[in-house]
Formats: structure tokens, sequence, C-alpha cells
């Protein structure tokens, strides 16, 4: 690249100070100057991502109109060296905050390590009425290699760019339900792969009926996807944890403990991963995945020892806080909705993510976020509190309150302490009474 051009290419960096006290058009000009982004690109952000009702109509059935959400940027993420700005689409207050502010302590550690598997789904093929399962399992197993052909054979193109079906396995049950179960394991690549799973699983169920005996039932992709996980690991030096009148320790401290919590019992467990989901879903979103299927992949990955159990780790070591998330990442950066919708192009580009497994890293970078910004909440001020002032803007807007007038009923309401409507409203009438 000449010197010229280097001079011209735009400045990636998560790391954008005071970017929150900027106003919209102020926050535009620093995605243009430093994501490339053009004046098409910001008109998308500006008007919704024209998503028409007539194109809506064309994505689902008995279309009537189309419901828009806000984009937040998750800022000061570095995942494996490299710098993120995260698009989150969420209407909850303070998920975006929360994930920035602890994206920002963690890159003082050196920020976030991340790895992912290959992108290896299951299709699984349910056989029922088999006359002998032992035969059916041996027969099935001897027959790999034809039941792999069949299934490549239905998306030839796929296992043209690498992917395609790799292996089988097969398991069995008996009581109370007796069934053979298929699972076609297949590499989707750069696409969630959902569609090309099911095809693969109907396009073998012929010859499976004639191996086994048996009847084909259900033959349909499986969400949870833990041949598909990805991992993300932090580690803060717990002197950078100090605040709130807390020293560091003190802090590392409360949030293993907070952990414990969620790791031996369900029901603090589902408001932990909760939690955690809040920036997941809100990436996947952003992205064009399908936020459905992580949830679904991830809370079925939670208990797969048997019991509903935390999906992060936490633990003291050296004098540094260190957190460690695994859960399935089925995403992809082709198919799907990623180019049916407009706005999601725009933030692909300011994401700068090449390839599924980069994407799986960097949310799962964000999962972990989330719960740290949650514990540490938890562990020393509250959640309410943290949450109160963000809350305390949408509270505003539901009393009626213009956009020039919301941010002074919030403070108002923080600093009464009571964030509710009918407190909104009497001051909303008060103040335009006064005025």
């Amino acid at each position: 690249m000449s010197q010229q051009n280097e001079e011209l290419a735009p400045t990636r960096t998560s790391r954008i100070p005071g970017f929150y006290r900027l106003d919209v058009t102020e926050r535009h000009e620093e995605l243009a100057k430093r994501f490339g982004l053009d004046t098409e690109d910001l008109d998308i952000l500006r008007d919704g991502g024209r998503l028409c009702v007539d194109r809506a109509d064309k994505m689902v059935e008995n279309c009537v109109g189309v419901f828009g959400l806000p984009i937040g940027l998750g800022l000061n993420f570095v995942v494996n060296g490299r710098e993120y700005a995260v698009p989150m689409v969420v209407e909850e207050p303070s998920v975006v905050a929360a994930v920035s502010n602890m994206a920002r302590t963690v890159r003082q550690g050196g920020g976030f390590k991340a790895d992912a598997d290959p992108s290896v789904m299951i299709g699984q093929v349910q056989v029922l009425g088999a006359p002998d399962h032992d035969a059916a399992i041996k027969a099935l197993r001897e027959n790999r290699a034809a039941l792999l052909e069949k299934a490549n054979a239905v998306h030839p193109n796929m296992r043209r760019r690498g992917g395609g079906a790799r292996d089988i396995e097969v398991r069995s049950f008996e009581e109370p339900y007796p069934m053979v179960v298929l699972h076609l394991l297949i590499d989707c690549g750069e696409a969630m792969g959902a569609n090309a799973i099911n095809a693969m699983a109907e396009g073998i169920a012929p010859l499976v009926e004639r191996l086994t005996g048996g009847q084909v039932n259900l033959r349909i992709l499986s969400n949870l996807a833990d041949r598909r996980c990805a991992r993300a690991s932090l580690k803060v030096p717990e002197m950078l944890l100090a605040g709130n009148g807390f020293t560091g320790p003190e802090v590392a401290e409360g949030i293993v403990q907070a952990y414990r919590f969620a790791a031996v019992d369900p029901y603090r467990a589902a408001t932990h991963n909760k939690g955690i989901m809040n920036g997941i879903d809100a990436v996947a979103i952003a992205t064009g995945n399908d936020w459905r299927a992580m949830e679904a992949g991830a809370h079925a990955f939670a208990a797969r020892h048997g019991h509903y159990t935390s999906l992060t780790e936490w633990w003291r070591e050296d004098g540094h806080l260190h957190g460690r998330i695994e859960l399935p990442m089925a995403v992809g950066v082709v198919g799907g909705s990623t180019r049916v919708h407009p706005t999601i192009a725009v933030m692909r580009k300011i994401l700068g993510v090449e390839s599924a497994a980069e994407l799986g890293m960097v949310t799962a970078a964000v999962g972990l976020a989330q719960n740290m910004g949650a514990l540490r909440a938890l562990a020393t001020e509250g959640i309410q509190r943290g949450h109160m002032s963000l809350h305390a803007r949408s509270v505003a807007l539901a009393a009626g309150a213009d956009e020039h007038e919301v941010q002074a009923i919030a403070d108002a309401l923080v600093e009464l302490g009571t964030v509710k409507l009918d407190v909104a409203q009497q001051l909303l009438r008060t103040r335009r009474k006064v005025g």
C-alpha cells in the first residue's frame, strides 16, 4: 500500500473515548472516519435500514409492518490482538454500556483470547420400528461412505468449497421410546447451515430406511451445536477492578463467589446465563444470525452434564481475575438474512469480521464481557443502581417527554431514587407548567 493510501485508510479502533457523550450525527462522523462508512451507509443507519414493508413481506408470512430496535456499539474490544467495534441490536438499557466498560478494563489486561471449532453441525435422522437395533447400527456404520456420498450429492457446491458431510454417528434408545438416531456431521463452512443440513438429512432418508429396515420419521438439524463451540478468556490484574469503595481483590472475590452460586444452583444459573445471552443475542441480531437457535444451543449446553449450570467460569490466581466462556456458536457470515436486510451489510462493515469462526470468537468475548459486568455490579453496588440511570431515560420517553426533555426527567428520577412511570409523568407536568 502506498503512503498516500495509508494516510487515507480508516483507522480501525474500538477505543473511542467519550463516544456516549456525542450526539448521533457526531457518532456517525466517527464511524465514517474509523470504519470507512460512506453517505449511503449512514443513511441506512439513520432511517432504520430502509426495510420497507414490501421487502419485509417477502421475508415473513402475513406481514403487516416493520419493527425497529436500537443499534448500539460495543466499544473497546480487543480479541486475539485485533480491535473490534461490535454492533449490538438490543432494547434493554445498560447492556451496551456494560460490555463497553468491561471491554475497556479487559483491554488493559491484554484483551480477550479466543478460539473456535470448525463449523460442524449435526443433522439428525430418526428411525422407528427397526426390527433389530444392533443390526441397524451395524449396517449404518458399515455403509458410512455411501451415506456421506449421498448427503454430499445434495449440496455438491458445499463440498467444492471445502465443507460438506464429514462423518456419521449412530445412537440407540430403548425404553421408554425405542428408536435409532443417525447423526450426520456436516461442515457448513461460513454459513450457519440450517437449510443445507435439513436437505442433506432428507436426502439420505431412503438409504437409511433400506439399511435399517425401519421407517424414517424426523430429518432435521440439532441446535445443540456442541461440535461448533467458541471459547473466550480474559486475565485482568485485580487492581484494575477497584471502585465504588471496594478494593480490587474485594471485587474479584465477589465476582468469583457470584459465579460459584450459578455453578451450583440452576435457579441462579438461569439468570446468570440470561445475562450472558443479553450480549450474545444482540450481536446475533445485528449480524443477521438466528439468536433463537443460539439461545437453545447455549442453554442445552449448560445442562450437558445432567444439571443446568453456568456457561462461564471465574477464578483468582496470582493477583489476577480470570474468566472463561465456552458455548455453541452456530453463526454464519453468508446465507440466511445476512444478505436480505439492508442494515446488516453496514453492521458487518463496522465489525470487520472475515469468517464465521471469527464472528463466533468475537461474540463469545461479548458474552464474557456481559457476564463480567453483571457480576461486578451484583458484587458491589447491586444491579439496580447501575441500571437505574439508563432505565430512567426509557421511562421518561414512556411518560411522554420530548427528546430535549428526556435527560432532565431521567436525572430527576435518579435523584429521587424512584424510576416509575407515574413519577415521571408528574415531573413532566411540573416541568411544563413551570416552563
